[in-house]
């Protein structure tokens, strides 16, 4: 990924700030997915076709994440290695999320187009965060 697309994206030349500001967008956008997870398994695991429970015990995991991945956002130079931490939780994610769309989970068909779409999502933070972090580093 070319430095002005990355600068462009971020919104800014300084590679701290798109550090900070893709690891903060990850909160925020995790962080949506698994409160609604948490207040709306019942719901949501119907219409995605997965286990209630499952969908509960995994939007409590991601709003954990989400705080934790804030918190690492709102530091003026987040460490490198909590950042490569993020980046492999996320790669980590988007694998075992399609793993699992096609080794046990039994969707509907909106819940097989969700999985692949946040799947693609995440995967989509770490390369940004990894590219981000890789200019820092320069």
């Amino acid at each position: 990924m070319s430095q002005a697309l990355l600068a462009g994206l971020a919104r800014t030349t300084r590679p701290h700030s798109m550090v900070r500001r893709f690891l903060a967008l990850d909160a925020v956008v995790t962080g949506a997915n698994g409160l609604a997870y948490v207040t709306a398994s019942g719901p949501l695991g119907a219409l995605l076709g997965v286990d209630a429970t499952l969908l509960l015990e995994l939007g409590l995991f991601l709003t954990l994440f989400a705080a934790a991945v804030g918190a690492l956002a709102t530091r003026p130079q987040p460490p490198a290695l909590a950042v490569k931490l993020v980046v492999d939780a996320n790669v980590l994610w988007a694998v075992l999320s399609l793993v699992a769309l096609v080794a046990w989970l039994e969707p509907t068909t909106a819940g097989a187009l969700w999985t692949p779409v946040q799947a693609a999502t995440v995967a989509g933070f770490a390369v940004l965060q990894w590219t981000a972090l890789r200019a820092v580093s320069r």
